[in-house]
């Protein structure tokens, strides 16, 4: 499967952007003092879901950003 330069860069780049929201938003769900992520101490459901949503999605884009980034290497090859 061949995949355009424009197409391989914005796989890379939204593998890149899923690390770095899911970062952010698992950093902000572990300090949460709203009391949705935790209740006296331990961890909800909420937390448990939400942090379920973050493990997939940190997968995800990995395995998008690795074709991304191997797409760019090939097509770099052959420029």
């Amino acid at each position: 499967m061949k995949l355009s330069r424009p197409v391989s860069w914005f796989l890379l780049a939204f593998g890149v952007w899923s690390w770095i929201i899911w970062i952010t938003f698992v950093k902000n769900l572990i300090k949460d003092s709203s009391g949705l992520a935790f209740e006296d101490g331990d961890p909800t459901a909420y937390f448990w879901v939400h942090l379920l949503l973050a493990v997939v999605s940190f997968v995800l884009g990995t395995v998008v950003g690795i074709v991304g980034l191997r797409s760019v290497r090939v097509l770099r090859r052959r420029s």
